[in-house]
């Protein structure tokens, strides 16, 4: 029988701004605030398509120090849909973003902060997507912004 690490479940965020955070994925990503177990500790799940893919913990009210960026984990990638939609939600938004085209064109991409620092990166297969125009095709590597 083989192994397989399988596919990202979720990520967590420790936030000590619980508010502002569902308000970004809610209103930016468009994920909606979900059910979450009875932990002995503040915080909220953030579902996609019936599936809670974000873990936010709050820890405004503890002694734990906030972690100023993502440590080695530089960023979160979602595969997505609706391309030019989010990029109109971002500027209704006023939210600062960056969008690129991979290398040979297959692949389109929209960079985003999250309240916390982290780098939201979000996954458009070109030949899905019904836009005006494809974003400038980029060379740099995502992993020195």
């Amino acid at each position: 029988m083989g192994v397989s690490v399988g596919v990202l479940d979720h990520f967590n965020i420790r936030t000590r701004n619980l508010a502002d955070t569902v308000r970004f994925y809610e209103d930016i990503l468009g994920l909606e605030k979900g059910a979450r177990p009875n932990f002995a500790f503040p915080g909220a799940w953030m579902y996609s398509e019936g599936k809670a893919v974000v873990h936010l913990v709050d820890i405004s009210k503890t002694e734990e120090p906030q972690k100023p960026d993502s440590g080695v984990v530089h960023h979160v990638a979602f595969a997505s849909y609706g391309f030019d939609g989010m990029k109109q939600r971002l500027e209704q938004k006023g939210m600062a973003y960056d969008s690129r085209q991979v290398p040979g064109g297959d692949l389109w991409q929209i960079f985003v902060n999250d309240p916390n620092g982290v780098m939201i990166e979000l996954n458009y297969e070109a030949a899905k997507e019904e836009t005006a125009a494809a974003p400038a095709e980029r060379q740099d590597d995502v992993g020195a912004r």
